[in-house]
């Protein structure tokens, strides 16, 4: 039997007419949290609360950042250890595709994807039918070239000592890249399947003849399959310690670069560039982070002032008018 109702009984639960039991419907309890009438706080924006949070955030921020920038400006060689860095510009590694070629899971010492790579390496994930370790077009375009630091003296070349490890980031080295297991360790018996990348003159497994440095836990690849922001960047390359409290790291003097050119930049106008830094209590040298607080600092106070200025002018004005009888 068939039982008609309204659609307002509908909506309330109690259709008219039979004895059935009550209808679900799908309107909301007549709660507070669910009808929404909970109190809420609606900040209402006026001179007195916008033109304080501009000055404020512009006497915060511009100390800030002229004491970042002094800082970052005043670096010395007597300070601490001088870091040896490599530089490129013009080069993107912050492009979308070029940051998503890369499996991480081959990097973390996934057996199945170190024969397996990810689709994310195309155009770099195989050769010759073989897969490609490590895959993608980050780890291919990695940089080789070969820095060496001597001192002059009495017409003689001294080597500098460089130091290799500790210059990747700790979580990389130890969490994010892992040589692949099994076979003792082998790391010759580990890769064994798979090909180098097409732009590197050897095999992964050759990077170093120390096994805690070699592999995936290379540092210098680590360090550069950490993508730089920016298309002008450095990366560091070397360190060299302090032996003497009283003797600076680098003493005054004449010093030779030699260079083992296996990186080519024409193709992409690119430029390479050495640079030896020490490093502060913020890090390496860095202006843009001072620069960037001087600025947005001053942008705030100067429109804290333009808007006290209009506020002043015009804030007070009687906007009501005269209506006739």
């Amino acid at each position: 039997m068939a039982v008609n109702y309204s659609a307002k009984e509908e909506a309330d639960g109690h259709p008219s007419g039979g004895g059935g039991g009550a209808v679900k419907t799908r309107k909301p309890d007549n709660t507070a949290f669910k009808q929404q009438r909970l109190p809420a706080w609606q900040p209402i924006l006026t001179a007195g609360t916008v033109l304080p949070a501009f000055f404020i955030i512009g006497l915060i921020f511009i100390p800030i950042g002229i004491g970042i920038y002094v800082t970052s400006n005043n670096i010395r060689e007597y300070e601490s250890n001088v870091f040896m860095y490599y530089g490129l510009s013009n080069f993107y590694q912050n492009h979308r595709r070029y940051v998503k070629s890369r499996d991480d899971s081959q990097l973390n010492g996934d057996n199945s994807s170190l024969l397996n790579p990810s689709k994310e390496c195309e155009p770099y994930r195989t050769n010759e039918d073989k897969p490609i370790a490590p895959c993608g077009a980050i780890a291919n375009s990695m940089f080789n070239d070969t820095l060496e630091l001597y001192r002059i003296e009495n017409e003689t070349r001294v080597d500098i000592p460089l130091i290799k490890k500790g210059i990747a980031w700790w979580t990389d080295k130890n969490v994010k890249f892992r040589n692949p297991t099994g076979d003792g360790n082998n790391l010759t018996a580990l890769f064994q399947g798979t090909t180098k990348p097409v732009n590197w003159p050897k095999p992964v497994y050759m990077l170093d003849s120390e096994p805690d440095n070699n592999g995936f836990i290379n540092e210098d690849f680590i360090v550069w399959m950490r993508t730089a922001a920016l298309p002008t960047f450095r990366k560091l390359y070397r360190l060299i310690e302090r032996k003497d409290n009283l003797e600076p790291t680098l003493q005054a003097g004449n010093y030779s670069l030699v260079i083992t050119y296996n990186y080519p930049v024409h193709s992409f106008d690119g430029r390479k560039r050495m640079i030896l830094s020490t490093i502060s209590w913020m890090g390496g040298k860095n202006p843009f982070l001072g620069i960037a607080y001087i600025t947005v600092g001053s942008i705030c106070f100067f429109l804290g002032v333009v808007l006290l200025i209009i506020h002043h002018k015009y804030g007070n004005r009687n906007t009501s008018a005269d209506i006739p009888n």
